[in-house]
């Protein structure tokens, strides 16, 4: 439904108001396309760029992908290698959390035994040291810096390079300011840390963290710990004393430690990772001899056996392998046996009936000639008997032709055919059942040609057969013959309007000698192998013979071939369920219920720019566009949409698509379009 499409008449009352309609509804006042559709465009363009990504990412992984869903060992050997390296993963942290704590603990309980010392030692010193009275600030300065430096080189005299001294005045956060005393060119500015210092000038205890200790000449740095205390010096004036212990020992033992444990892991997960690849190995090795020779058996090579060795659980399945394989050589060459002489039977029978028939058609053919001098019940026991040697001679011919379909003697005599000749051959030979019936057989697609490589004979026989019946079971209502042909496929489709099928029959209908009624009598004579030989004659093109019926609505009946022999099928131009049926009707109905409901939701607008509402489908009136999709999706057939009025007015009318018994009953759809010809 269009609005806004009619120019606004003078002193219309709707038209002061449809310029701000028009971009409301999705229009565009200045003619470009709205904001909307634009975003929608830019959303779509990115999604394919998107999906390119990724498909142009995943291309290299699916050959890994495919590895790996197809080899178990590899799974296998891949999990035992993930778990082994995470197990030594946590055991080789819970070891180095363990060492490296005993070795800080170690070396801080000697860190704090010595620096207990020193600080005990420089306390005694400092009480036994008498200060020198009289002497000037200057003179005290001077005396307490070289007293704190003698100190720290006496305490540091001690260490031999296991620890350092450090002093510092208590009264300026400057470093390098007088009284800084330190051994082993430690630099104390970056060394102690500033919490430290703030902590040991706040508390008498004795202190620690560890820190990084850095040195004035070009000496790397190394981790270490830093032990402080509170002191007083000779003349009574607090000063800090902090030890310096390096760790570098200790980072030297945690990372041999480290390295040690990272060779014997990784020594490990190789060592876990070649076990579990031979030991999988043993249990996989007969497994994918057994699959290699069970393809080879389903190729028919029945001699194929497994290698047994051994006593174990593998042997005793290669052993029931092996049995099974011989129980089932012996099943099918008996069952070969049995079919080659039961097909050995049927052909010499059939072949043998010739000759008695041909003796039999000519005595019958004599007394049909004559029936004219008989009485009323002797000739017409002479009709019958015509009728009926005409049905065994159809019956013998239909065994021979299964015969050698069963024997594969059948052969193809393929060449260039337009199907709508053999599709007019076909009707007209059906019009006088047709005209007994009151059946009109209708045909459509007929406009174009519809050339294919096919045996004529054939497929002749098949369409036979295929309008027979629907004539003959469409309850003297329309038969529809459709034709299409797309992309490298060509279809022709008989459509009834009879009792149809119920669930589960269009998978049947192909069976030898099956009938949807047996109680139902045949009018022409038939055999019940028509429809077995018609999809084996289907199959021998390489194309399809595929059923759809629903109860009371009728059936379809489609026989899609490639354009060119050999060629392989990916879909077919004609549904196989076809538009009228029951399920198709009823979205219909709701979908023009919905448009309906959506209409009543517009704003009304003037008699100017009304439309007319479509037509419903499948009534006369305006034409509506029909694509016939492919029955298989993504198929790359082309499509090509069609008006009812391309069809000459040869559809059916609603009335005969309507006549289905009236019941609104699931339709079933049977057949599926997976490639499988003719079930």
């Amino acid at each position: 439904m269009s609005t806004g499409s009619a120019a606004p008449k003078p002193g219309d009352p709707g038209s002061r108001t449809g310029r701000a309609a028009g971009p409301g509804r999705g229009g565009s006042r200045s003619g470009r396309p709205p904001r909307g559709g634009r975003l929608f465009q830019d959303g779509s363009r990115g999604g394919r760029v998107f999906r390119l990504f990724a498909r142009w990412v995943r291309r290299p992984l699916l050959p890994a992908v495919r590895l790996w869903r197809r080899n178990i060992q590899l799974r296998i050997v891949a999990g035992t290698l993930l778990m082994s390296l995470g197990v030594v993963l946590l055991l080789g942290i819970v070891v180095i959390g363990q060492v490296r704590n005993g070795l800080l603990d170690a070396k801080e309980r000697a860190a704090q035994s010595q620096a207990a010392g020193g600080f005990s030692a420089a306390q005694d010193r400092a009480a036994t040291t008498p200060a020198t009275p009289g002497q000037p600030d200057g003179g005290r300065d001077g005396a307490s810096v070289n007293w704190r430096s003698t100190l720290v080189e006496q305490l540091a005299s001690g260490g031999q390079s296991a620890f350092n001294v450090v002093a510092l005045s208590l009264d300026t956060g400057d470093t390098a300011s007088r009284g800084v005393r330190a051994s082993g060119e430690v630099d104390p500015a970056t060394s102690i840390p500033r919490e430290l210092r703030h902590s040991v000038a706040q508390s008498t205890e004795t202190l620690q963290k560890f820190t990084r200790i850095h040195y004035t000449s070009s000496k790397a740095s190394e981790p270490g710990l830093v032990i402080g205390k509170r002191l007083n010096d000779a003349e009574g004036t607090q000063y800090e004393l902090y030890y310096l212990f390096p760790l570098s020992q200790e980072e030297d033992s945690l990372a041999l430690v480290k390295g040690t444990l990272a060779t014997a892991g990784l020594f490990v997960v190789v060592l876990l990772g070649a076990i579990a690849w031979l030991m999988v190995r043993q249990v996989v090795t007969p497994v994918r001899m057994a699959a290699g020779i069970a393809e080879r058996l389903s190729a028919g090579r029945l001699q194929e056996r497994m290698k047994v060795t051994g006593e174990d659980d593998i042997a005793r399945l290669g052993e029931a392998f092996n049995k099974m394989a011989q129980n089932l050589q012996l099943k099918i060459q008996q069952l070969e046996e049995l079919s080659r002489m039961q097909r050995r039977f049927v052909s010499d029978v059939s072949h043998e009936l010739r000759t008695p028939l041909t003796t039999v058609r000519m005595a019958a053919d004599v007394i049909h000639e004559a029936r004219v001098d008989f009485d009323p019940v002797t000739a017409r026991s002479a009709e019958l008997l015509g009728d009926q040697l005409d049905r065994f001679e159809s019956l013998l011919s239909d065994l021979l032709e299964i015969s050698r379909f069963d024997a594969g003697a059948a052969a193809l005599e393929a060449e260039p055919i337009d199907l709508r000749q053999v599709v007019r051959r076909v009707i007209g030979g059906a019009e006088p059942l047709a005209e007994r019936k009151n059946t009109r057989i209708v045909v459509v697609g007929d406009q174009q040609p519809v050339v294919a490589e096919a045996d004529a004979r054939r497929v002749e026989r098949v369409l036979r057969n295929l309008v027979v019946n629907a004539v003959e079971h469409g309850e003297g209502r329309d038969v529809v013959v459709k034709l299409a042909a797309a992309g490298g496929a060509v279809a022709v489709a008989v459509r009834d309007y009879g009792v149809g099928l119920k669930p589960g029959e269009a998978t049947r209908v192909f069976n030898r000698f099956w009938r949807a009624d047996p109680a139902r009598a045949r009018t022409t004579g038939g055999t019940g192998l028509g429809l077995s030989i018609a999809v084996e004659d289907a199959r021998l093109h390489g194309g399809w013979l595929q059923a759809w019926g629903e109860p009371g609505g009728g059936s379809q009946f489609r026989l899609t071939l490639p354009r060119t022999a050999d060629e392989p099928l990916r879909g077919s131009p004609i549904p196989l369920e076809p538009e009228d049926s029951r399920r198709n009707r009823e979205q219909a109905a709701a979908g023009q219920a919905r448009e309906s409901a959506r209409r009543t939701a517009v704003p009304a607008q003037s008699a100017g720019d009304r439309q007319p509402l479509p037509a419903p489908p499948g009534l006369p009136g305006a034409p509506r566009a029909t694509v016939d999709p492919t029955a298989l999706p993504g198929s790359g057939a082309r499509v090509v949409a069609r008006t009812a009025a391309d069809t000459d007015g040869r559809a059916p009318d609603t009335a005969a698509a309507g006549r289905d018994g009236g019941g609104n009953v699931n339709v079933e759809q049977v057949e599926q379009e997976d490639g499988t010809r003719g079930r």
